[in-house]
């Protein structure tokens, strides 16, 4: 069985592991100290604070797990070492011409969890980022996206 390697910047790794770090150290504690506040409350069977602690607590521990796995399967590849520019692959910054519009964007390819696409983030597994993988400058790009399809050409691959 094999395990599915996460690909992500190094930049990424470190919002993870700090993430995590937050997780493990504030808000885990923070939970604890609800749950047993609520404790102390008497009643559990109708104890609102002690429902509400336990689903924090679910959902911090269940991240944690989650953070943990992604880590743990985390593949870094730092953009500033990619040799060969001449492809859009992971990590590179790509600029676009929307062929309707004229309008230029400039994205840089990242792993699901680092997509900021405000901030010219985005995934590999968007259905702009699936389209733009191997393109070369010059090449058109056509993206199949919710809301219909657009077409660009690529300008700079950095």
């Amino acid at each position: 069985m094999s395990i599915d390697r996460v690909p992500m910047t190094p930049n990424g790794y470190k919002k993870l592991q700090e993430e995590l770090r937050r997780l493990k150290t504030v808000e885990r504690p923070e939970v604890i100290k609800m749950i047993e506040y609520a404790r102390s409350l008497g009643d559990l069977s109708e104890n609102a604070e002690y429902e509400t602690a336990k689903q924090r607590q679910s959902f911090v521990e269940g991240r944690i797990q989650e953070l943990e796995s992604k880590l743990g399967r985390a593949e870094i590849i730092d953009p500033a070492e990619l040799k060969n520019k001449s492809r859009v692959t992971f990590g590179l910054r790509v600029k676009l011409e929307n062929i309707e519009t004229g309008e230029t964007v400039s994205y840089q390819l990242v792993g699901p969890d680092e997509s900021e696409p405000e901030n010219g983030l985005i995934s590999i597994t968007s259905p702009i980022g699936r389209a733009l993988i191997g393109k070369q400058v010059d090449d058109d790009v056509e993206v199949h996206a919710p809301g219909g399809i657009r077409e660009y050409v690529v300008l700079e691959i950095v």
